[in-house]
């Protein structure tokens, strides 16, 4: 008897109902998050050029759009405003007759059964495309804080499920959880965008949100991309304020920051497969140069795989058929 090869490790992968048994990781339909784009007006569906197979929805429309979504087997919307009017305070972020509250009660009125999440922050709303309030052409974190926790009741007062907090401003999640307990919203949860990184990965999601800045730009809160112990201290705090789930954003150029911060904690760990990821592997499809639907099914393999137990991809439909039939 031959002693050499002893183990065959292609034995474990030989045919697909083996893979699938002894698959290590698994992504599953109850971990994907649809992004939407909803906008002022009546009768809008626009499509984002930068941002293929997505588009801007009206309020009018969007309960037809989240039916479709439910329907597809995803759990969970996240929504992001893009309101025809906006000033240097982003106050249409507070406004109960906004754009995003008047989604979110048509979206409960059309799709019951999906989770709501409502995206926190100023830079959908200011004339500037900061994140927060401007003082001397700065951000003033302590000021922007009343602000988002403002804009988080708002959105819990609609119906909203979870808030999830991306201005990377110190203090958020504990001013937001003070005053969604204050208005008694004990039960919303708080998705906070703990680690999200300065990234060039942003560009379509700009153009469909229209949140570019003006000038400057966000690296004086957005982390930098070459630290990963500054993301380790970010979680902790946030998680000490009070955060129910833990956000890492991009996704893919920061999977080492996923599995270190899924090892260290112990609440759910959410990604975000950012818009200028999804463009690239769109672009790529298109120009035949790679197998656009088996790219992205392992870019959410490797996310899944680091850690991420939630995931916020503009191809969440897809991404269940892919996965019911790989």
């Amino acid at each position: 008897m031959s002693s050499f090869p002893f183990r065959r490790m292609r034995r474990l992968r030989q045919n697909r109902a083996m893979r699938e048994m002894l698959a290590e990781t698994h992504v599953t339909r109850h971990g994907l998050v649809q992004p939407l784009f909803v906008c002022d007006g009546d009768a809008i569906e626009r499509p984002i050029g930068s941002l293929p197979g997505q588009a801007q929805f009206s309020c009018d429309r969007i309960g037809e759009r989240a039916k479709q979504i439910q329907d597809a087997g995803v759990p969970a919307v996240m929504l992001f405003g893009v309101p025809d009017n906006k000033d240097p305070e982003g106050s249409g972020s507070v406004d109960p007759a906004g754009v995003v509250p008047r989604a979110i009660r048509a979206i409960s009125e059309a799709a019951s059964e999906l989770i709501i999440i409502g995206d926190v922050c100023l830079c959908e709303f200011t004339d500037h495309g900061h994140c927060g309030i401007l003082q001397n052409g700065d951000v003033d974190n302590d000021a922007t804080l009343d602000v988002l926790a403002h804009q988080a009741q708002v959105l819990a007062d609609a119906g909203c499920d979870i808030v999830a907090p991306s201005a990377m401003a110190d203090g958020q999640v504990q001013a937001i959880r003070e005053r969604l307990d204050a208005a008694e919203h004990q039960n919303v949860l708080i998705l906070s965008y703990a680690a999200k990184y300065a990234s060039a990965f942003y560009g379509p999601f700009r153009d469909a949100a229209q949140s570019t800045p003006s000038s400057g730009d966000r690296r004086g809160y957005q982390m930098d991309s070459r630290n990963s112990r500054e993301a380790m201290q970010e979680v902790a705090l946030d998680i000490d304020e009070g955060a129910d789930i833990v956000m890492v954003k991009p996704g893919l150029p920061y999977l080492d920051i996923v599995a270190r911060i899924h090892d260290a904690f112990e609440v759910p760990v959410a990604s975000y497969h950012v818009s200028g990821e999804w463009a690239q592997l769109q672009a790529a499809a298109d120009k035949g140069w790679i197998d656009g639907d088996q790219a992205y099914l392992e870019s959410l393999d490797s996310l899944r795989r680091a850690g991420a137990s939630i995931i916020v991809t503009y191809g969440a439909e897809k991404a269940v058929s892919l996965i019911e039939n790989r």
